[in-house]
């Protein structure tokens, strides 16, 4: 496996690329990360070894190697590789690449292997376009993709390619492609002979949060400033610091992370830990989220997971919405903070969310039975002489403003929904009840 995918020689035109361009890998050896999918014996190493590889779904976050290794796979199996950008190409560039691919295997009998960056940007009809190809071994499709293929990638095509998920790197996978490219004097900037400290390369692998293209974009313009310093052949911390700007984090409002991430703050809430659920919220809000929808899952959370344990909950969560809209970025944010913080560390309790969900289910499945006649209203005397009203017992006229009789529908009458906990206001709550219905 030690075919070059690039010349040893970089020619002009590779060296006006950006080193993340310049640094790709040019064999499988020289790939870093995923060793999940390229250890000895894993699933694309053997596919390789055998020369046979099947259309992929490659699934991961920016930079962890997709396009590399779609050249790779290309380059290995001698196949010809053409790439293809989903957010340029419709259906009339597929049907013309599809006529070259077959042309290519009619003749010479070389495979195509079409890689398209970005896929889950193709639209219904365009991915439907690729089906009948792939499944006659026209072309090998290899697919890049950042979103959760289940709901981007139509299933009839991801019934016929294998999805592959790629990880983020670990640290010192990302410090190990700087160091390559710091001494690589070819393709990098090993010609510079840079000094770059521990503590600006663990800047550079911590600002970069896995993505090799960032830790390597961000590696060449702190050269450049670097060289318009005062000591040019030295990256500290300080260069780094102002070429870093500010972190980018990985986030899309309408893809899986949104779900992910507020995920990770709801349940951090639910089990009671603080200072989880404040970093994802202040990761939430670094990423762009609209904090507006972070007050209202707030809200529910505060219905959902804690309900009456302490009702004052939902107050604050709607108080809190209430102090953002008013107050705006950033110094509405900590009225989100002080609420999460409340939120984590007040008593939990689900039963009003199950009561709900138990009494929405009896009214789905449950006969409409018409509403007991005592305790129908009854305004006119035409009603009163149907009996509506008709021996109803005045609560307020008994002890504690409590007297046992029916409220709900005959075939529901012993139904109970509510089972209040022992936590929080609940506990006195669940006492309550307990001694009300001990009277029926």
């Amino acid at each position: 496996m030690n075919l070059e995918l690039f010349p040893r020689e970089s020619p002009p035109s590779r060296q006006a690329a950006p080193l993340a361009d310049r640094m790709r890998p040019r064999t499988l050896e020289e790939f870093v990360g995923q060793a999940h999918l390229l250890g000895e014996s894993k699933v694309l190493r053997v596919a390789l070894e055998q020369g046979e590889v099947p259309s992929l779904i490659l699934w991961g976050p920016p930079g962890t190697g997709k396009t590399s290794l779609a050249m790779l796979v290309a380059h290995h199996v001698k196949a010809a590789f053409i790439p293809f950008s989903a957010v340029t190409a419709g259906i009339k560039e597929i049907k013309e690449v599809i006529g070259e691919a077959d042309r290519r295997l009619r003749g010479s009998g070389q495979r195509t292997i079409l890689f398209v960056d970005e896929i889950h940007r193709f639209n219904k009809a365009q991915q439907d376009a690729f089906l009948p190809h792939v499944e006659r071994g026209t072309i090998t499709l290899i697919g890049a993709t950042t979103e959760n293929p289940s709901f981007e990638v139509i299933a009839p095509l991801l019934s016929r390619a294998k999805v592959l998920v790629l990880h983020p790197l670990s640290s010192a996978e990302v410090l190990l492609i700087l160091d390559r490219a710091l001494e690589d004097s070819d393709r990098g900037l090993g010609k510079s002979r840079l000094h770059v400290p521990e503590d600006a390369l663990a800047a550079i692998t911590g600002w970069a949060n896995g993505d090799a293209r960032s830790a390597l974009n961000l590696l060449e313009l702190s050269a450049r400033l670097a060289g318009a310093s005062d000591q040019p052949d030295v990256i500290g911390l300080a260069v780094v610091q102002e070429a870093a700007q500010k972190r980018s984090l990985l986030y899309d409002k309408a893809g899986e992370e949104h779900y992910n991430l507020i995920s990770a703050l709801h349940k951090s809430l639910r089990g009671s830990d603080p200072d989880a659920a404040l970093y994802w919220l202040a990761r939430m809000l670094a990423s762009g989220e609209d904090p507006l929808y972070v007050a209202r899952r707030l809200i529910r959370f505060a219905s959902e997971d804690i309900g009456n344990a302490d009702p004052s909950a939902l107050s604050l969560a709607v108080a809190a919405k209430e102090a953002y809209h008013f107050l705006g970025t950033p110094e509405g944010e900590l009225a989100l903070a002080q609420c999460v913080l409340y939120l984590a560390t007040t008593p939990k309790s689900n039963a009003v969310y199950t009561a709900f969900d138990e009494a929405q289910s009896d009214v789905a499945s449950a006969p409409a039975e018409p509403v007991p006649l005592h305790i129908r209203n009854a305004p006119t005397p035409l009603m009163k002489d149907l009996h509506y009203g008709e021996g109803y017992k005045y609560a307020h006229d008994y002890e504690d403003a409590h007297v046992p009789q029916d409220y709900l529908p005959e075939s529901l009458r012993d139904r109970i929904y509510y089972r209040p906990t022992n936590r929080g206001l609940e506990a006195e709550i669940q006492k309550r009840l307990t001694a009300w219905r001990r009277r029926t």
